[in-house]
């Protein structure tokens, strides 16, 4: 099979300065999404763990509180491209990843890269695809490439998905199995604002427009970071914790499912991101513990009911690692 490779988007090279530590970049980041994202710092930097670990974010809100701004915003502060695709039952596979095209100058076929070769895609109204869409969308996610007519096409690197489903709406949508809300790092939402927040915007005061953000980084600092994350150490009594959490979801009666092993190599990658994040280089039991529900919640099944409500699965989340003996 041939393997074809796609080079770093035009924006992401364009980056012109490069600010003097990563830890600075990620810092100009947050307050960068923060002045469009207004009032959900703890979302803006889930977001920014997802991307640091390398991994992929659902977020699963109703519609207009700001999931596609939140994704464009991301997409500007990282110097990368963006490329939005909207969800809908008559979407094919092809339609996301591209396919062949007929080159007339040469009365060829050449492959026409499709919206899914993009720093950061935003796939809106994930639900609404059949399965056969949703599981292209996912191969390539898992995969980082797509194969098109014997020939792999390498994704753009970074490489970010953004999903959105609505979690109230059930008519018209293929709802998500748990071997596929797997592969993804992080499921959060992001809420209504504050009343305040809300005030002000609807009084029309401070609004920014997302293309004025400027790129708080480019390629290099992002692949810092990612080497950054893969330095950052684990104690062996953090570990412990993390694991004891994980075998907590099994263990619990209340679920039919726990987390899978996969599940917890990504949980650990989300806990190094946090960690730098903060402009730490080891992880702390905080750490673990606050992205216990954002990182592990969707990998579990309740026992009885496959399709209930994101609230009852964190809920029983919550409940098990506040069992658990935090580390000192």
């Amino acid at each position: 099979m041939e393997r074809s490779s796609q080079p770093a988007s035009p924006d992401m090279q364009a980056a012109a300065v490069e600010p003097s530590t990563p830890q600075l970049a990620l810092e100009q980041a947050i307050r960068r999404i923060g002045r469009v994202v207004r009032g959900k710092d703890e979302v803006v930097r889930l977001a920014l763990v997802g991307f640091l670990a390398r991994g992929h974010v659902l977020l699963e809100d109703v519609p207009g509180v700001g999931k596609t701004t939140l994704a464009r915003a991301l997409a500007r502060a990282i110097g990368g491209s963006f490329n939005r695709v909207q969800l809908t039952a008559d979407l094919l596979p092809a339609d996301i990843v591209g396919g062949p095209v007929l080159d007339e100058g040469r009365q060829s076929l050449s492959f026409r890269p499709g919206p899914i070769f993009a720093n950061v895609v935003l796939a809106d109204e994930l639900n609404r695809a059949t399965p056969r869409t949703q599981s292209g969308l996912l191969e390539a996610m898992a995969e980082r490439s797509v194969s098109v007519d014997g020939t792999t096409h390498v994704l753009p690197d970074p490489f970010l998905v953004v999903a959105t489903q609505n979690p109230v709406e059930h008519h018209g949508v293929y709802v998500l199995p748990q071997s596929q809300l797997d592969r993804f790092l992080i499921r959060t939402a992001i809420g209504y604002p504050s009343d305040e927040i809300e005030q002000r915007l609807l009084l029309g005061e401070d609004l920014e427009d997302v293309e004025s953000i400027e790129p708080a980084f480019g390629a290099q600092t992002a692949h810092a970071l990612f080497e950054a994350v893969d330095a950052v150490t684990i104690s062996p009594d953090v570990v412990k914790y993390l694991q004891a959490i994980v075998r907590a979801t099994r263990e619990s009666s209340a679920l039919e499912t726990g987390v899978s092993t996969r599940g917890a190599i990504w949980y650990s990658r989300a806990v190094r991101a946090r960690a730098i994040l903060d402009g730490r280089r080891f992880v702390t039991p905080d750490d673990v513990k606050e992205l216990a529900v954002p990182v592990c919640a969707h990998r579990v099944a309740i026992r009885g009911d496959d399709r209930a409500p994101r609230a009852e699965s964190e809920a029983i989340l919550s409940e098990l690692v506040d069992a658990i003996d935090v580390p000192v």
